[in-house]
């Protein structure tokens, strides 16, 4: 939530608060913020509410309070948000420290003639076209846990260690995305711009402007290059969060608050 500008998470809220008969919108924990303009399909909250409050979300409905609050939220917000399940959540869970990883999609067009009108909110034209075997090399020297400095806008007194679990390029030769070139992003966690910059490091490759090897380099000088560009945000969307077991989440919320090296 920021103040004085619409965000996924202020309106939820707001929402969360009306359905919920609740005296002030209720603090949202997310599994991982992200930039203006990115998308998410699979985002995950946690919210803290009184059982009562929860209990009562059926009134005289015949359903689950989950299955209540999904159709209410339904019928009062906004079309550019969404909630498709909601259920209590189990003992220790944290929707950011609990996360094993996040994995992302960046979604590029290069065809000469443009992308599809029904896809511009959500795919990124490239003008030229690009060698996505050379972008998938370049991308699987990256994996590891590194210092990902050179990919992040840095913040003070914040680690930009981070494991990345998997990051490569394919081509969809088939379907209602057939053309498009794909980036598979997994990390245990993201710092500040890193997708969007590791995404402008491979059209370099991909352009024929930089090696294969390049990318890696930048990565190990641990220095910003002026040649890796942070591409616009409306190819990226956030699409899945994984959770350890139900037993393994106040441990795996443990490790996560200890201090990156």
């Amino acid at each position: 939530m920021q103040d004085g500008r619409r965000t996924v998470a202020g309106v939820l809220a707001g929402a969360l608060a009306t359905v919920l008969r609740l005296p002030a919108p209720p603090l949202l924990t997310v599994a991982g913020r992200t930039d203006a303009g990115v998308h998410a399909r699979g985002q995950v909250a946690h919210v803290d509410v009184p059982v009562a409050t929860w209990e009562a979300v059926p009134g005289r409905m015949r359903a689950t309070p989950g299955e209540a609050l999904v159709r209410r939220l339904a019928g009062l917000l906004p079309h550019d948000v969404r909630v498709f399940a909601a259920a209590p959540a189990p003992p220790g869970f944290d929707a950011r420290f609990g996360a094993l990883s996040r994995r992302y999609a960046y979604r590029v067009g290069d065809a000469p003639g443009g992308v599809d009108p029904l896809r511009r909110l959500d795919v990124l034209w490239h003008p030229r076209e690009l060698d996505v075997a050379a972008m998938d090399a370049a991308a699987r020297h990256l994996t590891g846990e590194h210092d990902f400095a050179a990919f992040c806008k840095l913040r003070e007194g914040q680690s930009t260690v981070r494991r990345l679990i998997r990051f490569g390029w394919s081509r969809v030769t088939e379907g209602p995305e057939a053309g498009l070139l794909v980036a598979d992003v997994e990390a245990d966690a993201f710092c500040h711009h890193m997708v969007r910059a590791l995404v402008g490091a491979s059209f370099a490759v991909g352009e024929g402007r930089r090696p294969v090897e390049w990318p890696a380099a930048v990565l190990a000088s641990g220095e910003k290059d002026s040649a890796v560009q942070v591409v616009p945000p409306h190819g990226l969307t956030l699409e899945e969060v994984r959770y350890p077991a139900d037993a393994d989440l106040a441990a795996r919320v443990a490790e996560t608050r200890r201090p990156r090296g």
